[in-house]
Protein backbone atom coordinates (compact mmCIF):
# COMPACT_ATOMS: atom_id res chain seq x y z
CA UNK A 1 0.00 0.00 0.00
CA UNK A 2 2.83 2.41 0.79
CA UNK A 3 4.30 1.91 -2.67
CA UNK A 4 1.20 3.39 -4.27
CA UNK A 5 1.97 6.71 -2.65
CA UNK A 6 5.49 6.92 -4.11
CA UNK A 7 5.70 10.08 -6.28
CA UNK A 8 7.56 8.37 -9.12
CA UNK A 9 4.86 5.71 -9.42
CA UNK A 10 1.90 8.03 -10.01
CA UNK A 11 3.03 9.28 -13.45
CA UNK A 12 3.68 5.69 -14.43
CA UNK A 13 0.16 4.67 -13.52
CA UNK A 14 -1.23 7.63 -15.42
CA UNK A 15 0.70 6.71 -18.58
CA UNK A 16 -0.42 3.09 -18.35
CA UNK A 17 -4.03 4.11 -17.82
CA UNK A 18 -3.77 6.34 -20.90
CA UNK A 19 -2.65 3.37 -22.97
CA UNK A 20 1.11 4.10 -23.10
CA UNK A 21 4.01 2.20 -21.67
CA UNK A 22 6.47 3.50 -19.08
CA UNK A 23 8.94 4.58 -21.77
CA UNK A 24 6.33 6.55 -23.72
CA UNK A 25 5.78 3.87 -26.38
CA UNK A 26 2.30 2.52 -27.08
CA UNK A 27 1.26 -0.14 -24.60
CA UNK A 28 0.25 -3.61 -25.64
CA UNK A 29 -3.13 -3.61 -27.47
CA UNK A 30 -4.57 -6.01 -24.90
CA UNK A 31 -3.66 -3.65 -22.07
CA UNK A 32 -5.18 -0.67 -23.89
CA UNK A 33 -8.36 -2.65 -24.56
CA UNK A 34 -8.59 -3.78 -20.92
CA UNK A 35 -8.02 -0.23 -19.64
CA UNK A 36 -10.62 1.30 -21.93
CA UNK A 37 -13.11 -1.47 -21.20
CA UNK A 38 -12.71 -1.01 -17.46
CA UNK A 39 -13.16 2.76 -17.85
CA UNK A 40 -16.30 2.33 -19.97
CA UNK A 41 -17.70 -0.23 -17.53
CA UNK A 42 -17.10 2.12 -14.60
CA UNK A 43 -18.81 5.02 -16.39
CA UNK A 44 -21.70 2.79 -17.45
CA UNK A 45 -22.11 1.39 -13.94
CA UNK A 46 -22.12 4.85 -12.42
CA UNK A 47 -24.68 6.05 -14.97
CA UNK A 48 -26.96 3.06 -14.38
CA UNK A 49 -26.71 3.48 -10.62
CA UNK A 50 -27.57 7.16 -10.92
CA UNK A 51 -30.64 6.33 -13.02
CA UNK A 52 -31.75 3.60 -10.58
CA UNK A 53 -31.40 5.94 -7.61
CA UNK A 54 -33.32 8.71 -9.41
CA UNK A 55 -30.65 11.25 -10.33
CA UNK A 56 -27.20 12.44 -9.21
CA UNK A 57 -28.41 14.32 -6.10
CA UNK A 58 -30.39 11.38 -4.79
CA UNK A 59 -27.57 9.00 -5.67
CA UNK A 60 -25.07 11.06 -3.68
CA UNK A 61 -27.37 11.15 -0.64
CA UNK A 62 -28.06 7.40 -0.77
CA UNK A 63 -24.40 6.43 -1.21
CA UNK A 64 -23.19 8.68 1.62
CA UNK A 65 -25.85 7.52 4.10
CA UNK A 66 -25.22 3.90 3.12
CA UNK A 67 -21.51 4.43 3.70
CA UNK A 68 -22.14 5.62 7.27
CA UNK A 69 -23.94 2.37 8.09
CA UNK A 70 -21.29 0.42 6.18
CA UNK A 71 -18.57 1.89 8.36
CA UNK A 72 -20.30 0.85 11.57
CA UNK A 73 -21.03 -2.70 10.38
CA UNK A 74 -17.52 -3.13 8.92
CA UNK A 75 -16.10 -2.30 12.33
CA UNK A 76 -18.19 -4.94 14.13
CA UNK A 77 -17.50 -7.55 11.45
CA UNK A 78 -13.77 -6.83 11.48
CA UNK A 79 -13.61 -7.56 15.20
CA UNK A 80 -15.31 -10.89 14.57
CA UNK A 81 -13.05 -11.76 11.63
CA UNK A 82 -10.02 -10.76 13.72
CA UNK A 83 -11.04 -12.97 16.64
CA UNK A 84 -8.24 -15.49 16.16
CA UNK A 85 -5.54 -12.84 15.78
CA UNK A 86 -6.86 -10.88 18.77
CA UNK A 87 -6.94 -13.97 20.99
CA UNK A 88 -3.38 -14.88 20.11
CA UNK A 89 -2.00 -11.35 20.35
CA UNK A 90 -3.79 -10.21 23.51
CA UNK A 91 -4.31 -13.66 25.12
CA UNK A 92 -8.09 -13.33 25.47
CA UNK A 93 -11.15 -15.62 25.15
CA UNK A 94 -14.36 -15.60 23.11
CA UNK A 95 -16.07 -13.87 26.00
CA UNK A 96 -13.54 -11.05 25.81
CA UNK A 97 -14.12 -10.72 22.05
CA UNK A 98 -17.84 -10.43 22.73
CA UNK A 99 -17.11 -7.80 25.38
CA UNK A 100 -15.22 -5.67 22.83
CA UNK A 101 -18.27 -5.55 20.53
CA UNK A 102 -20.69 -5.20 23.43
CA UNK A 103 -18.92 -2.12 24.81
CA UNK A 104 -19.21 -0.33 21.47
CA UNK A 105 -22.90 -1.16 21.25
CA UNK A 106 -23.60 -0.12 24.86
CA UNK A 107 -22.06 3.29 24.27
CA UNK A 108 -24.15 3.54 21.12
CA UNK A 109 -27.28 2.66 23.09
CA UNK A 110 -26.66 5.31 25.74
CA UNK A 111 -25.73 7.98 23.19
CA UNK A 112 -28.61 7.32 20.79
CA UNK A 113 -31.17 9.27 22.85
CA UNK A 114 -29.25 12.58 22.98
CA UNK A 115 -28.35 12.17 19.32
CA UNK A 116 -32.04 11.59 18.62
CA UNK A 117 -32.83 14.93 20.25
CA UNK A 118 -30.09 16.61 18.22
CA UNK A 119 -31.48 15.06 15.02
CA UNK A 120 -34.76 16.93 15.59
CA UNK A 121 -33.09 20.27 16.34
CA UNK A 122 -29.69 20.81 14.65
CA UNK A 123 -28.08 20.44 11.24
CA UNK A 124 -27.91 16.68 10.86
CA UNK A 125 -25.37 16.29 8.05
CA UNK A 126 -22.80 18.37 9.95
CA UNK A 127 -23.42 16.48 13.20
CA UNK A 128 -22.90 13.14 11.49
CA UNK A 129 -19.71 14.40 9.81
CA UNK A 130 -18.17 15.45 13.13
CA UNK A 131 -19.05 12.10 14.70
CA UNK A 132 -17.40 10.18 11.84
CA UNK A 133 -14.18 12.20 12.30
CA UNK A 134 -14.09 11.28 16.00
CA UNK A 135 -14.71 7.66 15.04
CA UNK A 136 -11.74 7.64 12.64
CA UNK A 137 -9.41 9.10 15.27
CA UNK A 138 -10.56 6.56 17.88
CA UNK A 139 -10.06 3.72 15.41
CA UNK A 140 -6.50 4.84 14.69
CA UNK A 141 -5.72 5.01 18.41
CA UNK A 142 -7.27 1.57 19.02
CA UNK A 143 -4.75 0.13 16.57
CA UNK A 144 -1.96 1.31 18.90
CA UNK A 145 -3.37 -0.57 21.92
CA UNK A 146 -0.99 -3.21 23.26
CA UNK A 147 -3.29 -4.63 25.93
CA UNK A 148 -6.89 -5.78 26.16
CA UNK A 149 -7.67 -2.93 28.57
CA UNK A 150 -6.29 -0.34 26.18
CA UNK A 151 -8.28 -1.71 23.26
CA UNK A 152 -11.42 -1.84 25.40
CA UNK A 153 -10.96 1.84 26.32
CA UNK A 154 -10.83 3.01 22.72
CA UNK A 155 -13.82 0.84 21.82
CA UNK A 156 -15.84 3.09 24.14
CA UNK A 157 -15.31 6.01 21.78
CA UNK A 158 -16.17 3.93 18.74
CA UNK A 159 -19.75 3.67 19.99
CA UNK A 160 -20.31 7.27 18.94
CA UNK A 161 -20.87 6.41 15.29
CA UNK A 162 -23.42 3.75 16.31
CA UNK A 163 -25.19 6.27 18.54
CA UNK A 164 -25.51 8.94 15.86
CA UNK A 165 -26.11 6.80 12.78
CA UNK A 166 -29.53 5.40 13.70
CA UNK A 167 -31.52 8.55 14.59
CA UNK A 168 -29.75 10.92 12.20
CA UNK A 169 -30.00 8.63 9.15
CA UNK A 170 -33.67 7.88 9.86
CA UNK A 171 -34.52 11.56 10.19
CA UNK A 172 -32.65 12.38 6.97
CA UNK A 173 -34.36 9.58 5.01
CA UNK A 174 -37.76 10.85 6.13
CA UNK A 175 -36.99 14.37 4.90
CA UNK A 176 -34.96 13.52 1.78
CA UNK A 177 -37.36 11.02 0.18
CA UNK A 178 -41.13 10.75 -0.50
CA UNK A 179 -43.12 8.40 1.70
CA UNK A 180 -44.23 6.08 -1.11
CA UNK A 181 -40.68 4.89 -1.84
CA UNK A 182 -39.02 4.83 1.57
CA UNK A 183 -39.03 1.03 1.63
CA UNK A 184 -37.02 1.00 -1.58
CA UNK A 185 -34.69 3.74 -0.34
CA UNK A 186 -34.04 1.83 2.87
CA UNK A 187 -33.22 -1.21 0.75
CA UNK A 188 -30.49 0.78 -0.98
CA UNK A 189 -29.13 2.28 2.24
CA UNK A 190 -29.19 -0.95 4.26
CA UNK A 191 -27.36 -2.66 1.41
CA UNK A 192 -24.46 -0.44 2.41
CA UNK A 193 -24.66 -1.85 5.94
CA UNK A 194 -24.40 -5.39 4.58
CA UNK A 195 -21.60 -4.51 2.17
CA UNK A 196 -19.69 -3.01 5.08
CA UNK A 197 -20.08 -6.26 7.00
CA UNK A 198 -18.84 -8.13 3.92
CA UNK A 199 -15.76 -5.94 3.76
CA UNK A 200 -15.13 -6.60 7.43
CA UNK A 201 -15.51 -10.36 7.04
CA UNK A 202 -13.39 -10.72 3.91
CA UNK A 203 -10.99 -7.94 2.98
CA UNK A 204 -10.10 -6.52 6.38
CA UNK A 205 -10.55 -10.00 7.87
CA UNK A 206 -7.81 -11.35 5.60
CA UNK A 207 -5.62 -8.37 6.49
CA UNK A 208 -6.27 -9.07 10.18
CA UNK A 209 -4.89 -12.57 9.72
CA UNK A 210 -1.54 -10.83 9.15
CA UNK A 211 -2.04 -7.84 11.48
CA UNK A 212 -5.24 -6.83 13.26
CA UNK A 213 -3.74 -3.37 13.78
CA UNK A 214 -3.43 -2.89 10.00
CA UNK A 215 -7.10 -3.87 9.57
CA UNK A 216 -8.16 -1.21 12.07
CA UNK A 217 -6.00 1.44 10.39
CA UNK A 218 -7.51 0.67 6.97
CA UNK A 219 -11.02 1.20 8.32
CA UNK A 220 -10.00 4.40 10.08
CA UNK A 221 -8.62 5.96 6.90
CA UNK A 222 -12.00 5.54 5.18
CA UNK A 223 -13.72 7.68 7.83
CA UNK A 224 -12.11 11.01 6.90
CA UNK A 225 -13.22 11.26 3.23
CA UNK A 226 -16.65 10.07 4.35
CA UNK A 227 -16.83 12.94 6.83
CA UNK A 228 -16.01 15.40 4.02
CA UNK A 229 -18.83 13.94 1.91
CA UNK A 230 -21.25 14.36 4.83
CA UNK A 231 -20.30 18.02 5.28
CA UNK A 232 -21.06 18.61 1.60
CA UNK A 233 -24.57 17.10 1.69
CA UNK A 234 -27.41 19.65 1.58
CA UNK A 235 -29.56 19.76 4.71
CA UNK A 236 -33.15 18.80 3.74
CA UNK A 237 -36.27 20.72 4.73
CA UNK A 238 -37.80 19.23 7.86
CA UNK A 239 -41.19 17.52 7.72
CA UNK A 240 -40.74 15.90 4.30
CA UNK A 241 -42.21 18.85 2.39
CA UNK A 242 -39.05 19.26 0.30
CA UNK A 243 -38.38 15.61 -0.52
CA UNK A 244 -36.21 14.81 -3.54
CA UNK A 245 -38.41 13.38 -6.29
CA UNK A 246 -36.65 11.21 -8.93
CA UNK A 247 -35.09 13.14 -11.80
CA UNK A 248 -35.75 12.17 -15.42
CA UNK A 249 -33.01 10.32 -17.34
CA UNK A 250 -32.23 12.49 -20.38
CA UNK A 251 -30.37 11.52 -23.56
CA UNK A 252 -26.62 12.12 -23.41
CA UNK A 253 -26.52 14.17 -26.64
CA UNK A 254 -28.77 17.04 -27.74
CA UNK A 255 -31.31 16.36 -30.43
CA UNK A 256 -32.23 12.82 -29.41
CA UNK A 257 -35.92 12.20 -30.10
CA UNK A 258 -36.19 15.80 -31.24
CA UNK A 259 -35.37 17.16 -27.79
CA UNK A 260 -32.43 19.07 -26.42
CA UNK A 261 -30.76 18.27 -23.12
CA UNK A 262 -31.81 20.61 -20.31
CA UNK A 263 -29.47 23.28 -19.06
CA UNK A 264 -27.11 22.31 -16.23
CA UNK A 265 -28.85 22.48 -12.87
CA UNK A 266 -32.35 22.04 -14.31
CA UNK A 267 -34.32 19.56 -12.20
CA UNK A 268 -36.82 17.47 -14.14
CA UNK A 269 -39.26 15.24 -12.28
CA UNK A 270 -39.94 11.74 -13.56
CA UNK A 271 -43.62 11.25 -14.43
CA UNK A 272 -45.70 8.89 -16.53
CA UNK A 273 -47.04 11.04 -19.35
CA UNK A 274 -50.48 10.31 -20.75
CA UNK A 275 -49.69 10.38 -24.47
CA UNK A 276 -53.39 10.62 -25.35
CA UNK A 277 -53.70 13.85 -23.40
CA UNK A 278 -50.76 15.71 -24.95
CA UNK A 279 -49.54 16.54 -28.41
CA UNK A 280 -45.94 16.08 -27.23
CA UNK A 281 -45.69 12.41 -26.29
CA UNK A 282 -42.71 11.13 -24.35
CA UNK A 283 -40.72 12.83 -21.63
CA UNK A 284 -41.80 16.21 -20.28
CA UNK A 285 -39.80 19.27 -21.23
CA UNK A 286 -38.22 21.65 -18.71
CA UNK A 287 -40.99 24.22 -19.30
CA UNK A 288 -43.84 21.85 -18.44
CA UNK A 289 -45.49 21.96 -15.03
CA UNK A 290 -46.16 18.40 -13.96
CA UNK A 291 -47.50 16.56 -10.95
CA UNK A 292 -45.09 14.04 -9.47
CA UNK A 293 -46.93 10.96 -8.34
CA UNK A 294 -46.10 10.08 -4.76
CA UNK A 295 -43.82 13.05 -4.18
CA UNK A 296 -44.12 15.58 -1.42
CA UNK A 297 -42.84 18.42 -3.53
CA UNK A 298 -46.25 20.10 -3.36
CA UNK A 299 -45.96 20.40 0.42
CA UNK A 300 -47.99 17.32 1.33
CA UNK A 301 -46.50 15.13 4.05
CA UNK A 302 -49.07 12.34 3.72
CA UNK A 303 -47.66 8.93 2.82
CA UNK A 304 -49.37 6.22 0.77
CA UNK A 305 -50.12 4.24 3.94
CA UNK A 306 -51.68 7.28 5.58
CA UNK A 307 -53.81 8.00 2.49
CA UNK A 308 -55.05 4.41 2.48
CA UNK A 309 -55.94 4.64 6.17
CA UNK A 310 -57.87 7.86 5.51
CA UNK A 311 -59.70 6.42 2.48
CA UNK A 312 -60.80 3.41 4.53
CA UNK A 313 -62.12 5.58 7.33
CA UNK A 314 -59.71 4.27 9.96
CA UNK A 315 -59.99 6.47 13.02
CA UNK A 316 -56.86 7.77 14.75
CA UNK A 317 -56.24 7.58 18.48
CA UNK A 318 -57.64 10.97 19.67
CA UNK A 319 -55.54 11.02 22.85
CA UNK A 320 -52.26 10.57 20.97
CA UNK A 321 -53.29 13.20 18.42
CA UNK A 322 -53.96 15.75 21.16
CA UNK A 323 -50.63 15.01 22.84
CA UNK A 324 -48.71 15.37 19.57
CA UNK A 325 -50.36 18.75 18.85
CA UNK A 326 -49.41 20.33 22.16
CA UNK A 327 -46.26 21.77 20.64
CA UNK A 328 -42.64 20.87 21.28
CA UNK A 329 -42.34 17.71 23.38
CA UNK A 330 -39.48 17.38 25.83
CA UNK A 331 -37.49 14.19 26.23
CA UNK A 332 -39.80 12.65 28.83
CA UNK A 333 -43.01 13.55 26.97
CA UNK A 334 -41.54 12.42 23.64
CA UNK A 335 -40.42 9.12 25.15
CA UNK A 336 -43.86 8.50 26.61
CA UNK A 337 -45.51 9.30 23.27
CA UNK A 338 -43.15 7.04 21.29
CA UNK A 339 -43.68 4.11 23.66
CA UNK A 340 -47.47 4.62 23.70
CA UNK A 341 -47.62 3.95 19.95
CA UNK A 342 -48.34 0.22 20.07
CA UNK A 343 -46.97 -0.65 16.65
CA UNK A 344 -43.76 1.20 17.40
CA UNK A 345 -43.19 -0.94 20.50
CA UNK A 346 -43.85 -4.06 18.42
CA UNK A 347 -41.38 -2.96 15.74
CA UNK A 348 -38.76 -2.09 18.38
CA UNK A 349 -39.04 -5.55 19.94
CA UNK A 350 -38.96 -7.31 16.57
CA UNK A 351 -36.00 -5.27 15.36
CA UNK A 352 -34.13 -5.86 18.63
CA UNK A 353 -34.59 -9.62 18.34
CA UNK A 354 -33.42 -9.65 14.72
CA UNK A 355 -30.37 -7.50 15.36
CA UNK A 356 -29.59 -9.58 18.46
CA UNK A 357 -29.09 -12.67 16.32
CA UNK A 358 -27.34 -10.71 13.56
CA UNK A 359 -24.83 -9.29 16.06
CA UNK A 360 -23.92 -12.82 17.11
CA UNK A 361 -23.47 -13.88 13.50
CA UNK A 362 -21.25 -10.89 12.73
CA UNK A 363 -19.03 -11.58 15.73
CA UNK A 364 -18.80 -15.38 15.69
CA UNK A 365 -19.98 -16.39 12.21
CA UNK A 366 -16.50 -17.00 10.81
CA UNK A 367 -15.47 -18.96 13.90
CA UNK A 368 -18.60 -21.13 13.64
CA UNK A 369 -18.15 -21.83 9.93
CA UNK A 370 -14.48 -22.76 10.42
CA UNK A 371 -15.11 -25.09 13.38
CA UNK A 372 -18.46 -26.62 12.46
CA UNK A 373 -17.94 -27.14 8.74
CA UNK A 374 -14.16 -27.74 8.97
CA UNK A 375 -12.94 -25.18 6.44
CA UNK A 376 -9.94 -22.86 6.41
CA UNK A 377 -10.09 -19.24 7.52
CA UNK A 378 -9.80 -17.94 3.95
CA UNK A 379 -12.59 -20.23 2.73
CA UNK A 380 -14.74 -19.33 5.73
CA UNK A 381 -14.44 -15.65 4.82
CA UNK A 382 -15.43 -16.42 1.22
CA UNK A 383 -18.42 -18.43 2.38
CA UNK A 384 -19.48 -15.58 4.63
CA UNK A 385 -19.24 -13.33 1.58
CA UNK A 386 -21.62 -15.67 -0.31
CA UNK A 387 -23.99 -15.57 2.65
CA UNK A 388 -23.70 -11.80 2.64
CA UNK A 389 -24.69 -11.85 -1.03
CA UNK A 390 -27.92 -13.59 -0.02
CA UNK A 391 -28.49 -10.92 2.62
CA UNK A 392 -27.98 -8.17 0.03
CA UNK A 393 -30.51 -9.88 -2.24
CA UNK A 394 -33.06 -9.99 0.57
CA UNK A 395 -32.59 -6.32 1.41
CA UNK A 396 -32.79 -5.34 -2.24
CA UNK A 397 -36.07 -7.16 -2.84
CA UNK A 398 -37.99 -6.53 0.38
CA UNK A 399 -38.20 -2.74 0.28
CA UNK A 400 -39.48 -2.40 -3.32
CA UNK A 401 -41.84 -5.36 -2.78
CA UNK A 402 -43.45 -3.76 0.27
CA UNK A 403 -43.73 -0.41 -1.55
CA UNK A 404 -45.35 -2.12 -4.54
CA UNK A 405 -47.94 -3.94 -2.42
CA UNK A 406 -48.67 -0.72 -0.55
CA UNK A 407 -49.36 1.12 -3.82
CA UNK A 408 -51.76 -1.69 -4.77
CA UNK A 409 -53.86 -1.01 -1.69
CA UNK A 410 -52.38 -3.42 0.89
CA UNK A 411 -52.18 -1.15 3.92
CA UNK A 412 -50.30 -3.71 6.05
CA UNK A 413 -47.83 -4.55 3.28
CA UNK A 414 -44.67 -3.39 5.05
CA UNK A 415 -45.40 -5.17 8.31
CA UNK A 416 -46.62 -8.30 6.50
CA UNK A 417 -43.43 -8.64 4.42
CA UNK A 418 -41.33 -8.31 7.58
CA UNK A 419 -43.43 -10.86 9.51
CA UNK A 420 -43.37 -13.53 6.80
CA UNK A 421 -39.62 -13.22 6.23
CA UNK A 422 -38.97 -13.35 10.00
CA UNK A 423 -40.84 -16.65 10.26
CA UNK A 424 -39.01 -18.03 7.22
CA UNK A 425 -35.65 -17.15 8.78
CA UNK A 426 -36.18 -19.43 11.76
CA UNK A 427 -37.34 -22.37 9.63
CA UNK A 428 -34.38 -22.06 7.25
CA UNK A 429 -31.66 -21.77 9.89
CA UNK A 430 -32.62 -24.98 11.71
CA UNK A 431 -31.46 -27.50 9.02
CA UNK A 432 -28.40 -25.36 8.27
CA UNK A 433 -27.24 -25.54 11.88
CA UNK A 434 -28.00 -29.24 12.32
CA UNK A 435 -25.98 -30.48 9.34
CA UNK A 436 -22.18 -30.62 9.40
CA UNK A 437 -21.84 -30.52 5.59
CA UNK A 438 -21.07 -27.09 4.16
CA UNK A 439 -22.44 -28.10 0.76
CA UNK A 440 -25.79 -29.11 2.31
CA UNK A 441 -26.00 -26.12 4.62
CA UNK A 442 -24.99 -23.37 2.21
CA UNK A 443 -28.30 -23.07 0.26
CA UNK A 444 -30.28 -22.92 3.50
CA UNK A 445 -27.96 -20.35 5.05
CA UNK A 446 -27.97 -18.09 1.98
CA UNK A 447 -31.77 -18.03 1.77
CA UNK A 448 -32.04 -17.63 5.56
CA UNK A 449 -29.66 -14.67 5.43
CA UNK A 450 -31.81 -13.15 2.68
CA UNK A 451 -34.94 -13.59 4.82
CA UNK A 452 -33.23 -12.20 7.93
CA UNK A 453 -32.07 -9.04 6.20
CA UNK A 454 -35.34 -8.62 4.28
CA UNK A 455 -37.15 -7.62 7.47
CA UNK A 456 -35.27 -4.36 7.95
CA UNK A 457 -36.26 -2.09 4.98
CA UNK A 458 -40.04 -2.49 5.43
CA UNK A 459 -39.73 -2.16 9.24
CA UNK A 460 -37.70 1.04 8.94
CA UNK A 461 -40.13 2.52 6.40
CA UNK A 462 -43.13 1.52 8.52
CA UNK A 463 -41.68 3.34 11.54
CA UNK A 464 -41.72 6.62 9.63
CA UNK A 465 -45.37 6.01 8.70
CA UNK A 466 -46.49 5.74 12.33
CA UNK A 467 -44.61 8.77 13.71
CA UNK A 468 -45.19 12.51 13.18
CA UNK A 469 -42.22 14.07 11.31
CA UNK A 470 -41.27 16.22 14.30
CA UNK A 471 -40.53 13.07 16.32
CA UNK A 472 -38.58 11.06 13.75
CA UNK A 473 -35.18 11.71 15.33
CA UNK A 474 -36.22 11.11 18.93
CA UNK A 475 -38.33 8.06 18.02
CA UNK A 476 -35.38 6.52 16.22
CA UNK A 477 -33.07 7.46 19.11
CA UNK A 478 -35.30 5.63 21.58
CA UNK A 479 -35.62 2.65 19.24
CA UNK A 480 -31.87 2.58 18.68
CA UNK A 481 -31.31 2.70 22.45
CA UNK A 482 -33.51 -0.32 23.12
CA UNK A 483 -32.44 -2.23 20.02
CA UNK A 484 -28.76 -1.59 20.66
CA UNK A 485 -29.06 -2.83 24.23
CA UNK A 486 -30.12 -6.20 22.85
CA UNK A 487 -27.49 -5.98 20.12
CA UNK A 488 -24.76 -5.21 22.66
CA UNK A 489 -25.71 -8.11 24.92
CA UNK A 490 -25.70 -10.58 22.02
CA UNK A 491 -21.91 -10.89 21.43
CA UNK A 492 -21.35 -11.14 25.18
CA UNK A 493 -23.92 -13.92 25.65
CA UNK A 494 -22.87 -15.68 22.44
CA UNK A 495 -19.27 -15.65 23.65
CA UNK A 496 -19.87 -16.87 27.20
CA UNK A 497 -22.48 -19.48 26.22
CA UNK A 498 -20.24 -20.80 23.44
CA UNK A 499 -17.38 -21.19 25.92
CA UNK A 500 -19.69 -23.57 27.84
CA UNK A 501 -21.75 -25.48 25.26
CA UNK A 502 -20.07 -24.74 21.89
CA UNK A 503 -21.08 -22.49 19.03
CA UNK A 504 -23.50 -24.94 17.36
CA UNK A 505 -25.76 -25.27 20.41
CA UNK A 506 -25.39 -21.54 21.05
CA UNK A 507 -26.71 -20.63 17.60
CA UNK A 508 -29.60 -23.09 17.99
CA UNK A 509 -30.55 -21.55 21.34
CA UNK A 510 -30.34 -18.06 19.89
CA UNK A 511 -32.99 -18.91 17.28
CA UNK A 512 -35.57 -18.29 20.01
CA UNK A 513 -35.25 -14.48 19.72
CA UNK A 514 -35.81 -14.80 15.96
CA UNK A 515 -39.02 -16.73 16.59
CA UNK A 516 -40.08 -13.99 19.00
CA UNK A 517 -39.41 -11.40 16.29
CA UNK A 518 -41.87 -13.11 13.95
CA UNK A 519 -44.49 -13.33 16.72
CA UNK A 520 -44.23 -9.61 17.48
CA UNK A 521 -44.53 -8.63 13.82
CA UNK A 522 -47.69 -10.66 13.29
CA UNK A 523 -49.12 -8.93 16.37
CA UNK A 524 -48.28 -5.58 14.78
CA UNK A 525 -50.61 -6.22 11.85
CA UNK A 526 -53.58 -5.40 14.10
CA UNK A 527 -52.34 -2.07 15.45
CA UNK A 528 -50.52 -0.67 12.42
CA UNK A 529 -53.55 0.86 10.55
CA UNK A 530 -54.70 2.87 13.59
CA UNK A 531 -51.19 4.14 14.32
CA UNK A 532 -50.74 5.18 10.68
CA UNK A 533 -53.98 7.18 10.84
CA UNK A 534 -52.87 8.72 14.15
CA UNK A 535 -49.54 9.90 12.72
CA UNK A 536 -51.30 11.52 9.76
CA UNK A 537 -53.79 13.30 12.02
CA UNK A 538 -51.02 14.45 14.39
CA UNK A 539 -49.02 15.95 11.53
CA UNK A 540 -52.02 17.73 9.99
CA UNK A 541 -52.90 21.30 11.07
CA UNK A 542 -55.26 21.47 14.03
CA UNK A 543 -58.86 22.37 13.02
CA UNK A 544 -60.03 25.87 13.78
Amino acid sequence: MAALGHPSLLPTLCRVSAGRSVRGKPAHPALRWATRSASRAARSGRTRLTVVFGGPTRARVIVVLASVLALASADAATVGASATALRQSLHISNGDIGLLVAVTSLVGAVGSIPFGMLADRVRRTRTLGVVVIFWGVAMLLSATAGTFGGLLFWRLWLGLVTAAAGPVVASLVGDYFPGDERGKIYSYILTGELLGAGVGFTFTGDVAAISWQAAFVMLALVAFPLAVALFRLPEPVRGGSGALAPEAPWPAAPGTNGQEAPAPGTVIRWVKVDEAATDRPGRPTPEETVHVAGSTSQGSQTTDAQRLASDRGIRPDPQLVRRARRGHLGLVAATRYVLDVKTNVVLILASACGYYFLAGVQTFGVEFVRGHYHVTAALANLLMLAIGGGAVLGVGLAGPLSDSWLRRGRLNARVMVAAVTAAATVLLFIPALLTSSMVTALPYVIVAAAALSAQNPPIDAARLDIMPPGLWGRAEGIRTFLRTLAQSVAPLLFGFVSDSVGLQDTFLIMLLPLAASAYFLFRGLRTYPTDVATAAAAAAPAPG
